[in-house]
């Protein structure tokens, strides 16, 4: 048997995808009492973006959290950095890739090249949109926001994007949204994608592309 059929053999049984969506229960819930109780005074985007890499990747991305995104963490550095920047990129371009996917594949029953094109479509409008948002409020221009987020997470949005349809693809196939096989598929394309787009991240930062997201301890003194 081929490591692509094992794979498939594991992801196909509907007590995988149980056994993972307990998992991102708990990690939801853990996240959820420690931006009440010790990490309130984080900013409601970044409380966003942690509850959506939870989401997507449950223990991993509560371990990404706990790594570099908590207020209590001793000292700051380029890889907690990296990691607060790409999920910052990793929320957005979930939210996008999930339902380009969904729409694509369930709504317009297109092929997989089809689905593929779409769903990248939209996890570049979703993964800009959490970036222009933000600086337009900080009163930026929208040509200059969009210039700007174009510069800072193309980069970012193609390897996460490209690593996690590609992975999709190649383990789920044809099947539809009420297979197993295809939301268990999602789960892990989406978790690679993190991990593949992280070094992008610190380099982009290293460089100076991308400023990454504020010590979070920076929150908390200034609250």
């Amino acid at each position: 048997m081929t490591f692509r059929a094992t794979l498939q053999t594991i992801l196909t049984n509907p007590t995988y995808l149980l056994g993972w969506g307990l998992l991102v229960a708990a990690s939801l819930g853990v996240l959820i009492r420690d931006l009440r109780v010790n990490n309130s005074m984080l900013g409601s985007l970044m409380k966003f973006v942690w509850g959506f890499t939870v989401l997507y990747s449950g223990p991993i991305g509560l371990a990404v959290y706990w790594y570099s995104g908590r207020s209590q963490i001793r000292r700051d550095s380029l890889w907690r950095r990296g990691f607060r920047s790409v999920c910052h990129c990793y929320s957005g371009c979930g939210a996008g890739e999930v339902t380009g996917i969904s729409i694509a594949l369930g709504l317009l029953a297109m092929d997989e090249l089809g689905v593929a094109a779409v769903t990248f479509a939209f996890a570049y409008v979703f993964g800009y949109a959490l970036t222009v948002g933000p600086l337009m409020q900080d009163g930026v221009s929208f040509s200059q926001a969009m210039w700007d987020a174009f510069l800072a997470e193309t980069p970012s949005i193609t390897v996460m994007e490209v690593v996690a349809i590609g992975t999709d693809l190649w383990l789920a196939g044809e099947p539809g949204l009420t297979d197993v096989l295809f939301w268990s598929a999602l789960v892990v394309s989406l978790s690679l994608g993190l991990v593949a787009a992280y070094p992008i991240n610190v380099l982009l930062i290293r460089q100076g592309v991308k400023e990454g997201m504020v010590n979070p301890r920076d929150m908390a003194s200034n609250s």
